[in-house]
């Protein structure tokens, strides 16, 4: 038989179940057990009525909360974009290429430099309180590239993996981007498909146009792989109106929005997925969360890892964000960073701590979840549990 371990001395723990503790949408329970089977919840409950377990762990006071489920990063990529930071910081024009120049140092380094990157930053996600992590190719654009990226990132143990060909048209293809639509949805997805369980498209002026990016999704549905949508990013598009047409999981960004992008999502099972990092690291508008939610739109929080745009795999920065810069409260902030994302992933055995859920859990120097949005930047993460094993 399994051991059993029994976390116990927990101030709050946050389940994300209803049903639990206080009743609201966080389940919060004080002077919280945890007992842990398996790699698995086996239990929640008060400390006082915690079935008898093999071992027994003194949380010390802290909060419990759900592992972070980061459900939109770009993490397979070599190269470095500081210079193209600091003239933005700086209010220089730079005209190195963005994407393109990560695509050029993507496309030069081996499969070890690609895998020591990713690992990287998976362990400073970790290390943050993140137990799941989405990410994508879209920096090699090639079939060859492409197809490498997501070799690297099963090989590396990533669990969810994005197929993102249609992230921009490469230099090669600059006059035809139909040509390299038409490679994208052919060729480089059937090299892509045996790696991947999502594909996605940057559906925006100055990318993909709607009828490309429906062109690739419906391409990759055929192959049995799910659609996510870079949607409305930039400007007020098709993206999120595209992404419900196809049944997209996700639309992620949802900066610019109409009445009838709203009404779509909170009629639709497809997540409105917020990246503040990015708006943080461009000033950029933020995205309306407290439109999103007042309309009954499921949203995710996660944090656009990438050389780019959004340098951070910090959730619990996101977070804090969200809470001052997007209209959430602190309790809608954590259930998007953690239940939020993922039903961007359309997961269920992860995001709650709740009996079969998996035993992914963060632990705070902290007496309340509320403290990641009330200290900023202070690291409160002092443990992190994987599958019921402490790793952090």
């Amino acid at each position: 038989m399994p051991r059993t371990l029994s976390l116990t001395n927990l101030a709050t723990l946050v389940t994300n179940d209803p049903a639990q503790g206080d009743g609201g949408p966080l389940g919060i329970i004080e002077n919280a057990a945890l007992v842990i089977e398996d790699g698995k919840v086996a239990w929640v409950g008060p400390t006082d009525r915690a079935p008898a377990a093999d071992e027994t762990y003194d949380a010390g006071g802290r909060a419990a909360i759900p592992g972070f489920v980061d459900s939109h990063s770009h993490l397979l990529y070599a190269g470095d974009r500081t210079q193209e930071f600091n003239a933005r910081m700086s209010g220089r024009a730079y005209t190195a290429g963005g994407i393109r120049t990560t695509v050029r140092a993507t496309r030069e380094a081996g499969d070890a430099q690609l895998a020591a990157t990713l690992k990287g930053h998976l362990r400073e996600m970790l290390a943050q309180g993140t137990t799941t992590v989405e990410t994508k190719s879209g920096y090699g654009l090639s079939p060859e590239h492409e197809a490498r990226a997501l070799r690297v990132a099963a090989a590396s143990g990533v669990e969810e993996i994005t197929y993102l060909g249609a992230h921009v048209v490469p230099p090669e293809y600059a006059e035809d981007p139909d040509e390299y639509t038409a490679l994208v949805a052919g060729e480089m997805l059937d090299a892509c498909a045996p790696y991947a369980r999502w594909v996605d498209v940057f559906c925006e002026e100055g990318a993909f146009d709607e009828d490309q990016s429906r062109a690739i999704l419906t391409a990759g549905k055929a192959k049995g792989l799910t659609p996510r949508v870079h949607a409305n990013q930039l400007t007020h598009g098709p993206g999120v109106r595209l992404a419900v047409e196809v049944g997209a999981a996700s639309a992620d960004h949802c900066t610019h929005l109409t009445d009838a992008d709203i009404d779509a999502l909170a009629n639709s099972a497809t997540v409105a997925t917020l990246l503040p990092g990015c708006e943080f690291s461009t000033r950029a508008v933020y995205p309306n969360a407290r439109r999103l939610l007042e309309a009954g739109v499921t949203v995710a929080l996660s944090t656009d890892c990438n050389p780019g745009s959004s340098y951070t795999s910090s959730m619990p920065f996101c977070i804090a964000v969200a809470v001052r810069e997007m209209g959430m409260t602190p309790d809608e902030a954590l259930w998007s960073a953690t239940a939020g994302g993922a039903q961007a992933l359309r997961r269920t055995d992860i995001g709650r701590l709740t009996t079969g859920s998996r035993a992914d859990l963060t632990l705070l120097d902290a007496p309340s979840h509320v403290h990641l949005s009330y200290r900023p930047g202070v690291p409160l993460v002092a443990e992190v549990w994987q599958r019921g094993v402490r790793e952090v």
